[in-house]
């Protein structure tokens, strides 16, 4: 349990949930319903055994925080809770409610246990693979998939471990449920050109062959698309790019702009991730909550986003 002031709201409060959900208990010390509350409270974060945290805010101590909290879902009394995910504050509840009720609500916004043993796995694979040990890495992110089959993040990344260690058949098979959303997933949708990218290039003409069609006709852009896939396929993402952009230099809708698809997934899959959005839309904005961190930009991916901009537009 960790008390909020104004000097570590943004901290403990807005930061801290980006990485686990934070249940912020604004109470005072003559509400005698908060003080009924407040032992439940304790003894759900307990139980929930690090899948959320609580905080507690003294609405006299802290008037500020309470009041634009209170204004923004539009709450007049306390106890009021509001639970905060990815930075914002997306529910709440207000009184002194039974247990149970609590519950049901925590329900709908902390992770599972099984959902964040598997969210423990990953982030251990991704440790494991930072220090070469790839095989390892690809076992961890096989358990946590086992525990989290529905979880997107986890399966995107054990596809793309899969691709990089070469094992094409694996990622096919392991990618095939994030298909039907590659459609609106930028990730999937990338995942799903690299799989294709790496099939093609294990029939794909030899290197010398598709240089030498190149060099006999420039507008040979299927030679050329195939050479990028093949550069795609062996993790050469530069000089996939570089193909690609010879091909949008000389005509950007080529076969249902097919160039420019490849390009922007291979921008896509060396990007890092974004973080994970809250789950539901937020219900109000603090004036005085923080932002949530920008990803590093990688200079190779700006430059290259820089050279699609130049020849699109």
């Amino acid at each position: 349990m960790i008390d909020i002031t104004l000097q570590n709201f943004e901290a403990e409060l807005i930061n801290a949930s980006m990485q686990t959900p934070v249940l912020l208990d604004i109470w005072a010390p003559w509400c005698g319903p908060c003080k009924s509350l407040g032992p439940v409270l304790e003894k759900l974060e307990a139980d929930y055994a690090g899948r959320f945290t609580l905080a507690k805010l003294d609405s006299d101590d802290q008037p500020d925080i309470a009041g634009q909290l209170s204004q923004a879902f539009g709450v007049r009394s306390i106890p009021f809770c509001v639970m905060f995910v990815g930075g914002q504050p997306i529910d709440g509840f207000v009184g002194a409610l039974p247990e149970s009720q609590i519950r049901s609500f925590l329900d709908k916004h902390v992770p599972s246990a099984d959902a964040l043993a598997a969210v423990e796995e990953a982030q251990e694979a991704e440790l494991l693979a930072a220090e070469g040990d790839s095989d390892a890495a690809l076992a961890k992110l096989s358990e946590a998939l086992a525990i989290a089959p529905g979880d997107d993040a986890i399966r995107a990344d054990y596809v793309k471990r899969l691709l990089e260690a070469g094992r094409t058949a694996d990622a096919r098979r392991v990618y095939e449920p994030l298909g039907p959303k590659a459609i609106v997933d930028a990730r999937a949708s990338a995942l799903a050109l690299w799989l294709e990218a790496c099939e093609v290039a294990a029939k794909a003409r030899a290197p010398e062959a598709l240089a030498a069609a190149i060099g006999a006709d420039k507008r040979d852009f299927a030679a050329r698309f195939e050479l990028a896939q093949t550069h795609m396929a062996a993790q050469r993402h530069t000089e996939a790019m570089d193909e690609l952009l010879e091909i949008l230099m000389r005509d950007k809708a080529w076969s249902d702009e097919r160039a420019r698809k490849l390009y922007v997934a291979i921008l896509e899959l060396l990007s890092k991730p974004q973080p994970k959005a809250a789950p539901t839309e937020a219900k109000g904005t603090l004036e005085i909550a923080g932002k949530a961190a920008a990803v590093a930009s990688d200079p190779v991916v700006d430059g290259y986003r820089r050279k699609l901009s130049m020849v699109l537009f």
